[in-house]
């Protein structure tokens, strides 16, 4: 079986076999490729949806497979509506290595997703802006702004990560 076919088993309420995907990928790093594809070729939601989870998954122990493919998660998959692609999209975008231009150019993608209707895209969103605000202090009075009126005024979880994410931007190094 492909890893396509087991990223196509399932519904939309499960990860299928993403697990053993992403061990597939870890341990023979060539297959990443044709996953990462598969977040904006597929036509199938469920296989875009893991495939994103498994890309998302993989990247935080090996970024370096993201990078080579950097302006196609920018052009390709960050333009994607569904809002499983687009939360992966940014847990994905901060482990990257960007240059300034980049990575404003990232912040501005993640920026748009606070229209999102998913609250759990928008969630995501914040904790990307933050993450990028820590990497650019010059993002940090926009980002500390924009928490702040959505850790008043989003959904309990938005409101919960706002405060957890002020309280980073505010203390960057645990200080008080």
């Amino acid at each position: 079986m492909t890893l396509l076919e087991q990223l196509a088993i399932g519904d939309m309420r499960t990860t299928g076999k993403s697990a053993e995907v992403t061990a597939a990928i870890l341990k023979n790093p060539k297959l990443f490729d044709s996953v990462f594809d598969a977040m904006w070729q597929s036509a199938d939601a469920g296989v875009r949806m893991r495939a994103a989870n498994v890309c998302e998954t993989v990247t935080r122990t090996r970024p370096d497979l993201l990078q080579p493919r950097k302006r196609d998660l920018f052009q390709r998959v960050a333009p994607m509506p569904q809002q499983e692609v687009r939360w992966h999209v940014c847990q994905m975008l901060p482990h990257l290595k960007l240059t300034r231009a980049e990575r404003r150019r990232a912040y501005a993608i993640v920026q748009s997703f606070l229209d999102d209707k998913s609250s759990i895209v928008r969630t995501f969103a914040m904790q990307a802006m933050a993450d990028f605000a820590k990497q650019d202090a010059t993002l940090l009075p926009q980002t500390i702004a924009l928490i702040e009126k959505l850790a008043a005024s989003g959904t309990p979880a938005m409101r919960s990560r706002g405060k957890k994410l002020l309280k980073e931007l505010q203390h960057p190094f645990g200080q008080d």
